[in-house]
């Protein structure tokens, strides 16, 4: 199982997380097998989202999905979030 986080900073939390909601068909289509999102204590429009999936090569393909870049804007995702790749050990 590869577990793919990504973090950055959004304009406001609630659009953001309207907008993670409305994207659920299009994570399970790209193998999300599961997600998980954290925020800040100190800024709730810091977050962190951890999403599994079942090899890296869809983790990758994932991060550079034409879907998953056109909705950032949208969601107030302004810069590139910070991605990296693990693996359960």
């Amino acid at each position: 199982m590869i577990t793919l986080f990504e973090r950055a900073t959004v304009a406001d939390y609630a659009t953001w997380r309207d907008a993670f909601a409305a994207f659920a068909m299009v994570l399970k289509e790209k193998g999300v097998v599961a997600s998980t999102v954290y925020q800040s204590v100190d800024d709730p429009n810091d977050i962190t989202v951890a999403h599994e999936f079942a090899t890296l090569e869809e983790a990758k393909a994932f991060v550079e999905s034409q879907e998953l870049k056109a909705a950032r804007p949208g969601a107030g995702v302004s810069e590139t979030p910070t991605v990296w790749f693990t693996t359960r050990v």
